[in-house]
């Protein structure tokens, strides 16, 4: 599935080295076509339940999945760094 600009996704595979685990749900900000080697790819941003930004994020479309809408969002505390 292609994901446009601002659409919900959900994270499949933790980022630890950003403090992002599997489940956490991001906002598309960019679409990186395939070229060459490079495989489709995003740029995410990721919010704080304050609405901070917390990370943004180039991922592999691999990485990530729909919300669905039968999902329900949480919050959980960030790992320390």
């Amino acid at each position: 599935m292609t994901f446009t600009p601002f659409h919900r996704v959900v994270l499949t595979t933790d980022v630890p080295e950003d403090r992002l685990q599997a489940g956490d749900v991001g906002v598309v900000v960019q679409h990186y076509r395939p070229r060459g080697d490079a495989p489709e790819g995003y740029e995410v941003e990721f919010f704080s339940a304050t609405g901070e930004t917390v990370a943004v994020v180039s991922l592999p479309a691999t990485s990530l999945r729909a919300a669905g809408s039968t999902e329900v969002l949480s919050v959980r505390g960030l790992a320390r760094v």
